[in-house]
């Protein structure tokens, strides 16, 4: 008599392709991604002051997560992965707000206008 038990090596082996995701999702998910990049170029048009950042930021973040999510296949993975890169975005959302919050500091040393009037204004005061 064999043994026919598989070792432990032999079951948690990866076997040619790891999960097949339905075409179906694959093409919502891109039509989906084109859809939030048309929300981004027609919400730039309006002019929503300090939360233009935060708006284009918030599309960036849902953007990179339905990449990761379906097309590098985060959400067929061991959930440890998820916990991972959710940390990691929210820790990017942090060092982003940290550095944000240091504009107000040097907001009154700005020239308002266009870059090549205020070269030219500078080039004039300076003696």
């Amino acid at each position: 008599m064999t043994d026919t038990t598989p070792s432990p090596q032999e079951t948690t082996e990866h076997h040619s392709v790891g999960h097949i995701v339905p075409v179906r999702i694959l093409a919502a998910t891109g039509i989906a991604l084109l859809i939030l990049t048309v929300f981004t170029v027609w919400i730039a048009g309006f002019d929503l002051g300090n939360l233009n950042i935060w708006a284009a930021l918030a599309i960036a973040a849902f953007k990179g997560s339905l990449v990761v999510l379906f097309f590098m296949h985060l959400r067929y993975d061991r959930p440890f992965n998820g916990v991972v890169f959710v940390t990691s975005l929210a820790l990017v959302a942090l060092f982003i707000s940290f550095a944000l919050t240091d504009t107000r500091e040097y907001a009154p040393d700005i020239l308002p206008g266009d870059a090549t009037e205020v070269q030219k204004q500078l080039a004039e005061v300076q003696p």
